[in-house]
């Protein structure tokens, strides 16, 4: 099993454009956890989670902001994607994560959200 730190520093988003991305994490951390069992195995359990969720809110904030035209989608995933390949981490999970929480938001009546995040995970599968 990895040792990995929690999350630290400052919180991430818990809202943006109408979407309460702290309950999407939620559901998403869950799903990606049905999906992943081996994840437990790799890293600890509560960690991994608390990234999960973390990485997820941010995602989703990035989304958000891209539609906004106040921030890239695109540069923020490819910095977040250097960071996780850095550490090992499989990216096609990052771009399956990012397929689940646009699954939520197009849920939530968000579709234009859940366009941009499909769209930035099929350019991390295309690393």
């Amino acid at each position: 099993m990895r040792r990995v730190a929690p999350p630290t520093g400052a919180a991430p988003p818990e809202s943006a454009g109408g979407l309460d991305l702290l309950a999407i994490a939620e559901r998403v951390t869950e799903r990606y956890a049905a999906e992943y069992p081996d994840e437990d195995e790799r890293y600890e359990p509560s960690v991994w989670r608390a990234w999960c969720r973390h990485d997820t809110r941010y995602l989703l904030q990035w989304a958000v902001l891209d539609l906004e035209q106040i921030t890239s989608l695109d540069n923020q995933v490819a910095w977040l994607a250097g960071v996780l390949e850095a550490r090992d981490y499989p990216l096609d999970r990052l771009a399956r994560a990012m397929e689940l929480a646009a699954d939520e938001v197009r849920g939530e009546g968000r579709a234009d959200v859940a366009d941009r995040l499909v769209a930035a995970a099929r350019g991390v599968r295309e690393r």
